[in-house]
């Protein structure tokens, strides 16, 4: 969403956002220029902010709603629908998953189902999303826009921090590089025990893990036990500089339960990285195994401390999937692709040339925003 908003053409949308909760997001967009409004709520489909939403978005005279997220399009559908403004739903990974017990399942389902029919479009991020939907939901159209990178920002050629060095990590080490929210849905604790295989073995490899979330507080319990036992392990929780940090690293691993496109992955293969990912949704969309990155089956910690060490021991190997993985982010996601498909969306639903205003809804950390448009002759 900090890249849309960032690329949107500022001489058709003027932006803002709207935050479902406070948090680094915000601070980003306020140094972009970029006017934000807060109103909490940490609950998908909270109907005791469905008013202030409608009452806010009303004063403004908005024209259209982008939601970002489950929770985002569940607390703007109402008020969308009850001012007669169009509603986009990006859908960037949905709300059911595998491995939920079965009646939770079908609840998020139904409500996914719901929703749908609420937005005048709903975007997908991934082909598999799509189809699952057209699977699950009986009757389902949307449109697939798939996600895209900076390039000036995600630059292997640019010059960057010795990130190795403010860490005390030896040069000639593989770094292995695991960027995520600490969630259940990256598996942060199945990377570790993968990792403490790979200790076992190899004392020259180091996992760099950085990310915060509700796992947290049981990832660095479980990281300290693997530090004593001499596992080379450094755990930070947030960084802004993103492509130093890749740049520092030689494996970036992202075993995921689950998936829409996760931006993280095309964002190291931006770096030519060597990537190994679970073999789910999306990503397979992205990854051609032994190609341009290695694909293992998720929680299979033994399969991904394999690949791990196989790329540790083979460096043409790791070079090989770098340059192929490069190669396919540059050709199928930019970031300028994405944000011209999305503003065709815009565009089919506004029926107007006239320079509208955006605002986006932030739910937080997790992927939950939306954009909301304003046309200036209001």
């Amino acid at each position: 969403m900090l890249d849309l908003v960032k690329h949107l053409d500022k001489s058709k949308y003027d932006i803002q956002v709207l935050a479902f909760t406070q948090g680094e997001m915000i601070e980003r967009l306020k140094s972009m220029g970029i006017t934000t409004h807060v109103i909490d709520t940490e609950t998908p489909f909270d109907l005791r902010v469905w008013r202030t939403v409608k009452k806010f978005i009303k004063k403004e005279k908005f024209d259209l709603v982008h939601a970002h997220g489950t929770r985002a399009f569940s607390n703007t559908f109402w008020a969308s629908r009850s001012l007669k403004i169009p509603a986009i739903y990006t859908v960037h990974g949905w709300s059911f998953h595998p491995d939920q017990k079965p009646l939770v399942k079908n609840i998020r389902i139904q409500s996914e189902k719901f929703l749908s029919k609420k937005a005048n479009q709903v975007v997908t991020v991934s082909n598999s999303n799509d189809q699952l939907a057209r699977n699950l939901f009986g009757s389902f159209e949307s449109i697939t826009i798939k996600n895209g990178i900076d390039f000036e920002k995600f630059n292997p050629e640019k010059k960057t921090k010795d990130i190795r060095a403010e860490y005390g990590i030896p040069k000639d080490a593989t770094l292995i590089g695991y960027i995520a929210r600490i969630t259940r849905q990256k598996d942060p604790l199945g990377m570790l025990k993968a990792f403490e295989k790979v200790s076992e073995k190899h004392r020259d490899i180091y996992l760099l893990k950085i990310g915060d979330g509700d796992l947290r507080e049981e990832t660095e319990a479980a990281v300290e036990i693997l530090q004593k036992n001499g596992a080379n392990i450094i755990f930070d929780t947030f960084r802004t500089d993103i492509p130093d940090v890749l740049a520092a690293i030689d494996v970036y691993c992202l075993p995921s339960l689950w998936e829409g496109l996760p931006i993280g992955l095309l964002e190291a293969m931006a770096m030519k990285k060597a990537v190994i990912a679970s073999a789910v949704d999306g990503t397979m969309e992205v990854i051609k195994d032994g190609v341009n990155g290695l694909l293992v089956e998720p929680k299979n910690t033994d399969q991904l401390s394999d690949c791990i060490i196989k790329l540790h021991l083979n460096h043409s190997l790791r070079t090989q999937l770098g340059e192929e993985a490069l190669k396919t982010v540059r050709e199928n996601y930019s970031i300028q692709h994405m944000t011209k498909e999305v503003e065709k969306v815009y565009e089919q639903l506004l029926g107007s040339g006239e320079t509208e205003k955006v605002i986006s809804d932030n739910a937080g950390n997790d992927k939950n925003a939306s954009h909301i448009v304003k046309a200036n002759n209001h």
